[in-house]
C-alpha cells in the first residue's frame, strides 16, 4: 500500500514541478516527461525508504 501511495504523490508532485517549470522557461507542458520524472523519484524514494534509511534499533 505505501508504494501505492509513493506512486500517487510522485505523480502529484512531478506533474506540479513540470507544470510550473514549463510555464516559466516558456515550453509546452509534456505528460511524458511527467511520467519519467515521477518514476524517477519512486525509484529514489524506494531506495532511500527501503535501504538507506533504516531505524537504528540499537537503543
Amino acid at each position: 500500500m505505501r508504494y501505492i501511495w509513493t506512486i500517487i504523490w510522485a505523480l502529484l508532485i512531478s506533474s506540479v514541478l513540470s507544470y510550473v517549470l514549463s510555464s516559466m522557461g516558456g515550453e509546452s507542458f509534456s505528460f511524458l516527461s511527467t511520467i519519467v520524472f515521477a518514476g524517477i523519484l519512486v525509484v529514489a524514494i524506494a531506495i532511500l525508504g527501503d535501504g538507506a534509511l533504516k531505524e537504528d534499533h540499537s537503543n
